[in-house]
């Protein structure tokens, strides 16, 4: 009898949670073109997101295009003049598959529900992803007077309850829009809820090569150094893919940083681990 086959098969089997995990021996799935409209704590997921699909083996990924307003509301993004939108014109065009959004605040923000149905009405199997970004200045009362080494000192159980708050509100906003369709084409991106956790593993020191909240702030706003870029980044191509970022090779971006090999699945997982735990996301699974 050849011991050798069943062993093997065991040796598979045992493997499958882990292959699922890092989504590289999955059946292949189409790339998709996909649009990045939104403020700066958002607009940088375009490129890495090419990347990350080409490593997870999604030879057809494209970016159907970017719209970048600083500090906006999606609602100004639908108020930009035909000659000056991309955005419309992409989904006019019938060009996109997913069209991912950032809103700010203000919600809600009625530039979601502009955008959703225009570009529903060129491509029923549109979907809307719509990413609760981390709040900006810590959520500060007094944002002129915040400054970027306050980052250090914010209260990180406040924050996650304010955090909270403003994920119920663009939730709220979500579900009507999705009731009004008839179906689910809008889902929610939490990548602030992963920031947050993120931030977590700072103040518990294990976070590799990350020390300080300000490891991940280049500002008092808050605009993301690359280890911030990259958790955001993993959140919107979980979205947008619905797999585990989890087993990815470490980012060109994040190669130059000393502990970037360590750091890089604690990344991955803390996005994957916001997206399934979000009931809006359209996404479900385990990271382990």
């Amino acid at each position: 009898m050849n011991i050798l086959r069943p062993l093997t098969a065991l040796l598979l089997l045992a493997a499958l949670p882990s292959i699922h995990a890092a989504g590289l021996a999955l059946p292949p799935i189409p790339g998709q073109r996909v649009f990045v409209a939104g403020h700066s704590f958002h607009i940088f997921v375009a490129a890495p997101l090419a990347e990350f699909a080409k490593d997870a083996g999604i030879t057809d990924h494209r970016t159907a295009g970017t719209q970048m307003i600083g500090g906006s509301r999606t609602l100004q993004h639908w108020n930009l003049p035909d000659d000056k939108n991309k955005a419309k014109a992409a989904l006019r065009a019938g060009e996109v598959d997913v069209l991912t959004l950032s809103p700010h605040l203000l919600i809600p923000d009625e530039g979601i529900d502009h955008f959703t149905k225009l570009g529903l009405e060129k491509n029923p199997k549109l979907r809307v992803l719509v990413q609760g970004s981390w709040l900006p200045w810590d959520g500060s009362a007094n944002p002129k007077a915040f400054t970027t080494e306050q980052h250090n000192q914010t209260p990180l159980a406040q924050l996650r309850a304010d955090q909270n708050e403003w994920d119920k509100k663009i939730s709220a906003q979500i579900r009507a829009l999705n009731q009004a369709i008839g179906r689910d084409a809008v889902f929610v991106v939490p990548a602030g809820t992963a920031v947050l956790a993120l931030r977590e593993h700072i103040a518990a020191g294990t976070a590799p090569g990350l020390t300080r909240q300000t490891d991940l702030f280049r500002d008092p706003i808050g605009h993301a150094t690359p280890p911030l870029q990259a958790i955001v980044t993993y959140c919107n191509y979980a979205a947008i893919y619905r797999r585990s970022p989890v087993g990815l090779p470490v980012p060109t971006f994040l190669k130059n940083l000393p502990h970037a090999a360590a750091l890089t699945p604690l990344l991955q997982k803390l996005a994957w681990d916001a997206l399934t735990a979000h009931p809006l996301s359209g996404v479900s699974g385990s990271a382990k």
